[in-house]
């Protein structure tokens, strides 16, 4: 029950994280919740390194779906730079 929970969270994060970003990104539900699950875990590295509550303790805080989003983000724009790279 707790990676269903956690896939639903990851969703919304990339939900929000592609709404703030919008453009040619990597679709679909699957991709989309992936990346959300994905941000949240890099968002939560980042909050550790800088010394902030991390959202990977077990408690999805308001806190924690920022760093997510914020996490996720990052992940858009690395791929965007690879895309952007990538002879067509």
């Amino acid at each position: 029950m707790h990676y269903l929970w956690m896939f639903i969270v990851g969703l919304l994060v990339g939900i929000v994280a592609k709404f703030l970003m919008p453009g040619k990104d990597p679709g679909g539900f699957f991709v989309t919740g992936l990346l959300g699950v994905a941000g949240m875990f890099v968002g939560g590295f980042l909050a550790q390194t800088l010394g902030f509550k991390s959202a990977v303790s077990g408690t999805i805080e308001p806190s924690g779906f920022i760093g997510g989003v914020i996490g996720a983000i990052i992940l858009l724009i690395i791929y965007r730079l690879f895309r952007r790279n990538r002879p067509a």
